[in-house]
């Protein structure tokens, strides 16, 4: 880039070109020393300071910037990841730089350089685009566009307008249609813009009986458009979609087109499938917009090019009026906008353009054609020849449901019959959105919600793939990824029932049903005190609940608890995350009850223990006031005196037992310690209770860890046979002391009465057996007849 600079005639022209390869060199190499350091982040100050007298240079100025744009990256890494820019990016940047030195030019010379890049620029887009005969307005907000096209279409259609105003909108109301797939905001955006009421909106539904559930019901517009007719109102704009914001459909546009020229309504369409007019192949439905009255393009995003106005297309003959809608003006600075389209358009060439737009469509496709391959994904978008905008989704029958059921459209069944599904699914959905977009971050992936489906992840290449530089690598990585989490997603999805049961059959138990949370499910543990009529916070069962966390993290299982607030209650759950293996939910649930209702106990004993411990004080002391009284009385009172009592006890000692009280914690009682002292023993007190365990305890392998389903088959025919052979063992023990008696009560008859004892065969039998645990169980027959 130096030697083109060199040959430049205009020295500022070549400073500028430097300085700005200077700038971005300074601040794109930024994140890699940032790296080089091991997360030492540039020093930046985030409060404002005063300005320097003496003012700064050009490179501590940009150094100033680099910080300020790198200075969180230890903290948010993804949110200040800069995009990429090539050469074509610096060209659109540079524009913004030409734009402000070319305004000092004088008025005949700018007025001949900026009346040229707008004739160049419309020229390019309207051939490119296939939209002959048109004229261009940029600008910066996308929305724009159409809220001059509105006004536009208002001074068209309302003649007296620019004189009498709103008075002639009042009398004539007029009436703009949207889809209810266009993206939200726009209707309320152009009320705002036009100062025109809610009440001049229309929303016209989509399809649900026939076609596309994001397309336009043409029918019902039709109908929509005869009523406003006979209430005196006026149908002035359609706004259409060439790839609704969502999933990417496109409107049957040439239907519309015939429909809008019959009643004498301006045609308006946008969408991301405008790009693919630049194609050789374009498709019917889009191929239509070029005949519409005006399209919005958005050739920023489609070609990786930065901060590159957006452009309306639109046909119209009275320039007095596209003057006074603001589509036109005489201001230098307007026509500048241009600039910076005007000379990334001559660096990409037309070879360029439609390559970079091929790219993208094609990324689309291999992702649809690889998904169509894996099991429990749903792709949304039906027409794939014309929407380069991929939506999928994951997606599992459950249990007896009818597949039939599943063809139905959801609009046409009942909320109740869809919503116990629906729910789980899309939590799911929004965990498998969040992981492939942190997994495969150059697909630039998104996840949304949508009215009818639930919860998607939308792939579309042509807003993201220039930008990000996504290749074909990336898509086969993301099926990668995609189908390594599917069976953490199917065994999850297949849990989450038997979970719901188990924790309703248990006691103490209650089932938190959290649409929000992806995992096996969510529990509540109800101690004693738990108030369920209550939303408030509980710290009590909190505490439980906290322990109770530790408890089950310390169990090293393949299992992700945490703990958190209830769904729609500010109580403390345990929530139980996503499951990659077959779980034994049964011991799950059983080892939360079961620990919960120790922590409860335990908590509750060491409440108690402190009354009870403060209570057993005060009486020992007491005790030993009277046990002291009663030592005086016994003594007499000239032992008391120093001198006296020292020669009375000399003459006559005094044989005085040692005599305590001793603190039992766990019968709760004072206890005497004269046995201790006479017998040199600490006495064993009361047995303490046994710590309460569940109802059954599992046995596990060496290394098998908890909540792991126990194997069938050869396993278990192996603890069988060995728990047999041990209870075989402990049967020829009993005989043999059963021998051992009989021989006794022989040579004692007096002692007891003779037992018929076992033959010398039947004793044979019982040792074989216990050396072949294998063979059949007659021989266990004949040991019940022994006893």
């Amino acid at each position: 880039m130096d030697a083109p600079l060199e040959k430049i005639a205009d020295l500022t022209l070549a400073e500028m070109g430097k300085n700005l390869k200077e700038a971005m060199r300074m601040l794109e190499s930024s994140q890699r020393r940032t790296e080089e350091e091991n997360g030492k982040k540039p020093v930046s100050e985030d409060i404002p300071g005063p300005l320097q007298g003496s003012g700064q240079d050009m490179v501590s100025i940009l150094q100033l910037v680099q910080n300020l744009m790198h200075g969180d990256e230890d903290e948010e890494p993804q949110s200040t990841r800069i995009q990429n820019i090539g050469e074509q990016g610096h060209m659109a940047l540079l524009g913004h730089s030409l734009g402000a030195y070319i305004s000092t030019l004088d008025k005949e010379k700018l007025r001949k350089l900026t009346t040229r890049i707008l004739s160049d620029t419309t020229l390019w887009l309207r051939r490119i685009f296939r939209y002959e005969n048109g004229c261009a307005y940029f600008h910066e907000e996308e929305r724009e566009g159409l809220a001059k096209i509105c006004r536009l279409a208002i001074h068209s259609r309302y003649e007296d307008f620019v004189v009498d105003g709103f008075d002639v909108l009042y009398n004539k109301k007029p009436v703009i249609y949207l889809s209810a797939a266009a993206r939200p905001g726009l209707g309320q955006y152009l009320c705002n813009q036009l100062g025109l009421p809610v009440s001049c909106l229309c929303r016209v539904p989509c399809n649900t009986m026939f076609g596309s559930q994001h397309q336009m019901d043409i029918a019902f517009l039709e109908k929509l458009i005869k009523d406003d007719i006979e209430k005196g109102r006026l149908p002035l704009l359609l706004v259409a979609s060439a790839g609704t914001a969502a999933v990417g459909h496109t409107d049957k546009i040439g239907r519309l087109k015939e429909l809008c020229e019959q009643y004498g309504i301006w045609l308006h369409v946008e969408g991301v499938n405008l790009a693919t007019l630049a194609l050789g192949y374009v498709s019917s439905s889009v191929l239509a917009a070029t005949k519409c009255d005006s399209m919005t393009l958005t050739p920023g995003p489609w070609l990786g090019l930065p901060a590159i106005p957006a452009v309306t297309l639109y046909k119209h003959d009275d320039p007095a009026l596209t003057l006074v809608a603001g589509l036109t003006s005489n201001k230098p600075a307007d026509k500048l906008r241009a600039l910076p389209l005007w000379l990334s358009l001559q660096y990409l060439g037309l070879d360029g353009i439609v390559e970079r737009i091929k790219h993208a469509c094609q990324l689309s496709q291999r992702l649809q054609e690889s998904l169509k391959k894996v099991d429990h994904i749903k792709i949304l978008v039906e027409d794939e020849l014309s929407s380069p905008v991929v939506v999928f989704r994951f997606f599992q029958e459950l249990p007896g449901s009818d597949p039939a059921f599943k063809a139905v459209p959801v609009s046409n069944v009942a909320p109740a019959a869809i919503g116990r599904e629906r729910d789980p699914c899309d939590a799911l959905n929004r965990w498998l959105g969040e992981q492939l977009k942190q997994l495969v971050p150059m697909c630039g992936l998104t996840v949304m919600d949508l009215e009818v489906d639930g919860t998607c992840v939308r792939f579309s290449p042509l807003m993201t793939a220039a930008g990000l530089g996504t290749r074909g690598e990336d898509v086969d990585q993301l099926i990668t990824c995609i189908q390594s989490k599917l069976p953490v997603l199917t065994c999850t999805l297949q849990l989450r029932e038997e979970f719901r049961q188990e924790v309703e059959g248990t006691a103490s138990l209650l089932y938190v049903d959290d649409p929000t949370w992806p995992g096996i499910g969510v529990v509540r543990y109800e101690h004693a005190n738990d108030d369920n009529s209550s939303l408030k916070s509980d710290p009590e069962g909190e505490k439980i609940h906290t322990g109770l966390l530790k408890k089950l993290n310390e169990l090293e299982s393949d299992l992700i608890f945490k703990m958190g607030p209830e769904y729609k209650s500010m109580k403390s759950c345990i929530y139980i995350g996503m499951a990659s293996d077959d779980v034994d939910v049964s011991e799950l649930v059983e080892t939360i009850a079961v620990t919960a209702r120790e922590i409860e106990e335990n908590s509750r004993l060491l409440e108690n223990m402190t009354e009870v411990v403060r209570k057993g004080i005060q009486e020992a002391q007491v005790q030993l006031q009277k046990a002291n009284e009663e030592r005086l009385l016994e003594e007499g009172v000239l032992r008391q005196i120093p001198v006296v009592g020292s020669v009375l006890n000399w003459f006559s000692p005094v044989q005085a037992s040692q005599k305590g009280r001793s603190f039992n914690l766990t019968a709760g009682s004072l206890e005497s310690t004269e046995y201790t002292y006479v017998h040199k023993v600490q006495g064993t007190g009361v047995t303490p209770p046994p710590t309460p365990s569940g109802t059954r305890s599992k046995q596990r392998l060496p290394g098998q860890k908890p909540f792991k389903r126990s194997l069938r088959g050869s396993d278990a025919v192996s603890e069988t046979s060995s728990v047999s052979h041990i209870e075989d063992l402990e049967k020829v023990e009993q005989l043999s002391s059963g021998l051992e008696h009989s021989n006794l009560e022989a040579h004692c008859p007096e002692q007891a009465p003779r037992a018929s004892a076992p033959t010398a065969t039947q004793t044979e039998a019982l040792q074989n057996k216990a050396q072949h645990p294998e063979d059949d169980h007659p021989q266990v027959e004949g040991l019940e007849r022994l006893r």
